[in-house]
């Protein structure tokens, strides 16, 4: 079992300031895979302390040398690909292919994505030519705290550091307590690129402690965090003493509208995104809904989709899926599967782990059908393989279930009428739609309407999340 309990504070990694001995379970046979120790205080004020020190020199730092040590960090982070992979596949259940491509593959792409948007943040302007006496800055905020969670662990990772660091921000990172290992991995990249001492931390811990610490601390200036809506609420209440910046990734209950003259692999494209990452991302598209005249061919094809699914251990290579990521994770599915079963039709998985398997936190993929947008299967956000497949009769009808949720992350449509696809887009209430099976081919941002959150993540746009505006009149007078 790996022993990796020191923390990574001003530049060197070091032992906890007391023994609090966590073990990271292995979800796919229930086993210990490594022990980790949860931070306290202490741990926390010294890597805050530490951020806090590091941050005058680092913003002062040109940002051609700030963009040169993300390079570097870009280049470590590809050669550590590998054991980044077996790292996430072992601590949350990832597929060691999906891992590889996916997982670790989003890092890639962040890390990438943001060097190449860099030269487009304007750190020094004048707006008003008829005034050139008055200059806009935009400054790094300060030291930053990031909380990021267990399902996309390098996703989120990246998304957060990577800007803050490039735009001349310090960090406190907490990664979750259920996927510590990849950080861990991170914060030695971080070391081996060569930043200066105490511009990124790393303290492992959980919510109750070092998340909450961080989230109320005096000398954190932002909070920057990825995972449920109920510990975003948290979260923001704790910030609201010191009015810190608090930024949210939060929930999603992602409708995928299938219009009639949708393609006919839309069914069965939306399904499989529905079960890829074991139903565990935020994005994921949990309700189809089906224009009536094909909503009976729907059900079969997403019930033949869940039936030919298969689970197997992540550490096997294949197409497959994994474990959801802990038995708290496990028992909530199967509650609310068990409730769905009281409120439609189920079509395909069921309760309980699939037929041969008896170690391990696997769960069935699950398809309802004759769903209603008012059944608790429809609102609540499962986090597993379950989709709720829902019919509806009119365009205005779609856009109404649609929006009928509390979360506004991400929604999906399948129209071969470009007309349609526009102002149906316009019309939904959700920081991205995606459309036919699309996604970004450049980094955009990454965020959602109401309870989904606030801000955004990526590109451009993830730069200046870490930005503070200054506005200065009277220069050379």
């Amino acid at each position: 079992m790996l022993e990796k309990r020191n923390f990574y504070i001003n530049g060197e990694w070091v032992s906890p300031a007391k023994a609090n001995d966590l073990n990271v379970i292995n979800p796919a046979n229930e086993d210990p895979c490594a022990v980790i120790s949860l931070g306290d205080q202490a741990d926390t004020d010294a890597a805050v302390a530490a951020a806090k020190a590091a941050f005058g020199a680092w913003a002062a730092t040109p940002k051609e040398q700030r963009l040169d040590l993300i390079k570097a960090l870009y280049a470590e982070y590809k050669n550590r690909a590998g054991d980044m992979a077996e790292a996430i596949s072992m601590e949350m259940g990832a597929p060691i292919d999906m891992a590889r491509a996916a997982q670790v593959g989003a890092g890639i792409w962040h890390i990438k994505g943001f060097i190449d948007s860099f030269d487009a943040v304007e750190f020094e302007s004048t707006p008003w030519p008829d005034t050139p006496s008055e200059k806009i800055y935009r400054e790094p905020i300060g030291v930053c705290a990031m909380i990021t969670p267990w399902n996309w662990p390098m996703n989120q990772v990246t998304l957060k550091v990577i800007p803050a660091l490039a735009v001349g921000c310090t960090v406190v990172l907490k990664p979750s307590e259920e996927s510590p290992l990849s950080s861990i991995i991170f914060a030695e990249i971080v070391d081996k690129a060569g930043f200066p001492k105490g511009v990124f931390n790393m303290v492992n811990g959980d919510g109750v402690g070092v998340g909450s610490q961080l989230s109320c601390h005096k000398d954190v200036d932002m909070i920057s965090f990825t995972g449920s809506t109920r510990a975003g609420s948290l979260i923001t209440k704790a910030a609201a003493d010191t009015v810190k910046r608090v930024t949210l990734e939060l929930g999603g209950k992602g409708a995928n509208i299938i219009f009639a003259d949708a393609d006919e692999k839309a069914v069965i494209r939306g399904a499989r995104h529905c079960f890829a990452n074991t139903g565990q991302s935020c994005n994921a598209p949990t309700r189809m809904l089906v224009e009536r005249s094909r909503y009976d061919a729907a059900v079969e094809q997403a019930t033949e989709v869940a039936n030919k699914t298969t689970m197997n251990d992540p550490a096997q290579s294949g197409r497959h899926i994994g474990p959801v990521v802990n038995k708290t994770q496990f028992d909530k599915i199967q509650g609310l599967i068990e409730v769905g079963m009281g409120e439609a039709r189920l079509t395909a998985g069921g309760l309980g782990r699939p037929e041969g398997m008896n170690r391990g936190y696997y769960v069935r993929p699950t398809v309802f059908a004759d769903v209603s947008n008012d059944m608790t299967i429809a609102r609540e956000e499962v986090f597993g393989p379950v989709l709720a497949i829902i019919p509806f009769d009119t365009e205005e009808e779609a856009i109404q279930i649609a929006n009928d949720t509390v979360y506004g992350l991400t929604n999906y449509l399948q129209t071969q009428d470009p007309a349609k696809a526009e102002r149906v887009a316009k019309r939904l209430r959700s920081g991205m739609v995606r459309i036919n099976g699309s996604d970004s081919a450049h980094p955009s941002p990454f965020g959602g309407y109401k309870q989904s959150g606030n801000g955004r993540e990526g590109g451009i746009w993830g730069l200046e999340d870490f930005l503070e505006l200054k506005h200065v009149s009277g220069l050379g007078s």
